[in-house]
């Protein structure tokens, strides 16, 4: 099944404290996105992923779209054990008790932070390896994962070699049914930067499923502009959204997502 996925990761922090809400009600902002989706007719799935500023107003305005949050802490709660000594972590069965059913893990983002503090420490960790205890904390508290692989710019001489050490380390012992990998082109991600096109894409999406047996979606941004060849690509089985508007007006409006959620669905049938 085709799935989309929705990012509001830039959606917590109002205009006036240097963020791109625009909404003066910030605290009514996850209702009003995650109702208004709710009520389109859309044929497919849709996947939402909150701050926590959002989560709750969200939860409480929807039955058929799932919500998430953004990435859960490598470690938890147990019985018997550690009683919740996790001060300042996003745990997942913290996420699990109010309600939130799905993660997004592994982001481009979430990399460049686990990154920053691996080469402060002298950089002989694997990132992967923490990543991988993320999602097995997440699917112990019983949330489907949505987990990010992408090579940067300086690893596209490598990116098979790059993309399956993410796969393998990321997901080792994991529940792979309840996983989709979503494929980000970090070198492509930015203001000027080049998508990748349908050949690449297609590349990509067939090397993942010989590593694993995962859905995967295009994680580079589905947009209007590139909606229907990504729909036409059959290995690829949806994609994340983001913004829905770029340049100077950039942001996100529930019109412009159904408009590329739509013209996605109307690829699907070509």
């Amino acid at each position: 099944m085709k799935k989309i996925y929705l990012n509001l990761k830039r959606f917590d922090i109002p205009q006036c404290f240097g963020g791109i809400n625009k909404d003066k009600e910030n605290e009514t902002y996850g209702s009003k996105i995650a109702g208004g989706i709710e009520k389109m007719n859309l044929s497919l799935p849709v996947t939402i992923y909150f701050q926590e500023s959002n989560l709750l107003s969200a939860l409480s305005s929807v039955d058929k779209v799932r919500i998430g949050c953004q990435s859960v802490h490598y470690q938890d709660v147990s019985v018997g054990g550690n009683f919740g000594a996790f001060t300042t972590f996003r745990t997942a069965k913290a996420m699990k008790g109010i309600g939130v059913t799905d993660t997004i893990i592994g982001h481009c983002e979430e990399r460049n932070h686990l990154n920053y503090l691996n080469q402060t420490f002298g950089g002989q960790g694997d990132i992967n390896k923490i990543l991988n205890e993320e999602i097995k904390r997440a699917q112990e508290a019983g949330l489907d994962v949505l987990y990010c692989i992408g090579e940067k710019a300086e690893e596209q001489d490598r990116k098979y070699d790059v993309l399956r050490h993410q796969l393998e380390v990321g997901l080792a012992g994991t529940d792979l049914s309840k996983v989709t990998i979503a494929y980000e082109p970090v070198w492509a991600i930015g203001p000027g930067k080049v998508p990748p096109g349908r050949e690449y894409i297609e590349d990509i999406a067939k090397f993942i499923k010989t590593v694993v047996n995962c859905p995967v979606v295009y994680g580079g941004g589905l947009k209007m502009e590139n909606a229907e060849m990504i729909a036409s690509i059959p290995e690829v089985d949806g994609g994340l959204i983001a913004l829905t508007k770029f340049g100077a007006d950039f942001g996100f409006t529930l019109e412009d997502f159904e408009k590329i959620v739509l013209t996605y669905e109307k690829g699907l049938k070509k």
